[in-house]
């Protein structure tokens, strides 16, 4: 499946957005600006950049990235060299942007759904998030892809690309949504363990959620259990069951549909 996903991100990138100087934000987004710079491949090019970053990673983050996103990383950058070849679909902006962007989303998505990343911007805002904590992950991936996007409309001096990359990345983000936990993108995760402390602490750090311990107790064993409730977007999900899963296996878990969430982290609009 993370090859799946790796072959059809690397079609939304080669006969959509590379033909069209649409460089959407992390590496590739470099890649595709140093490919009409330079004419060196894409793929390539994603791979070298991933290079210092898993090594950094290694040794600021420990294995925690996975041999899933090594995988998926080396997979990717492969399919877009290999698959370079194919000519572009279309040379309408507005096509390019609306089916490179679901391509690249959904094959975004089946990766993590496989517990994996294409390493990257997720791998750069990971390290960067270990030294300036108040900083979210997504925050940062959003600030990192903010100067991807910038830079290109520098580059390439139009400035409208810079909108249609942007639309690319807004795309993206609601397709990988939908494909790794469906329409609703906000969930509630409840978690039942013994290992409560250590979970939490990994869900606050890694995943930047608050996390409220609950009270409960098992009516069967009458023993008092810590429930955990955090409050998280659909494309957490993968990463909060692997961090449970790793903690502690026989942890009992249930995720909920959230309607609507008001506070920090979350839109808030007040009444007017």
């Amino acid at each position: 499946m993370i090859l799946l996903g790796s072959v059809i991100m690397a079609l939304g990138i080669d006969i959509f957005l590379i033909p069209n100087k649409i460089a959407a934000g992390g590496l590739s987004g470099i890649g595709t600006v140093l490919f009409y710079l330079y004419n060196l491949p894409v793929g390539m090019t994603v791979l070298v950049m991933n290079i210092p970053l898993f090594l950094v990673s290694w040794k600021v983050l420990g294995t925690s990235f996975g041999v899933k996103t090594l995988f998926a990383t080396i997979a990717l950058s492969l399919a877009i060299d290999g698959l370079a070849f194919i000519p572009a679909v279309t040379d309408d902006l507005f096509l390019s942007v609306l089916f490179g962007g679901a391509l690249v989303g959904a094959g975004l998505g089946i990766i993590f759904k496989r517990d994996a990343t294409t390493g990257g911007t997720d791998l750069a805002a990971a390290i960067i998030h270990k030294y300036i904590p108040f900083l979210s992950i997504s925050h940062l991936l959003l600030i990192i892809d903010a100067m991807v996007v910038i830079m290109a409309a520098l580059v390439f001096r139009q400035y409208e690309l810079a909108l249609y990359a942007s639309v690319t990345i807004f795309i993206t983000a609601r397709v990988i949504d939908f494909i790794v936990v469906g329409i609703n993108y906000t969930k509630a995760a409840y978690v039942i363990s013994l290992q409560s402390d250590r979970i939490s602490s990994r869900l606050l750090t890694e995943l930047s959620r608050g996390v409220t311990e609950l009270k409960g107790r098992g009516m069967y064993t009458g023993m008092d259990r810590p429930v955990l409730m955090c409050v998280l977007r659909s494309r957490d999900i993968p990463h909060m069951k692997k961090i449970v899963q790793e903690e502690d296996p026989e942890a009992f878990i249930f995720i909920s549909d959230v309607r609507e969430v008001l506070g920090e982290g979350f839109s808030y609009e007040p009444e007017r």
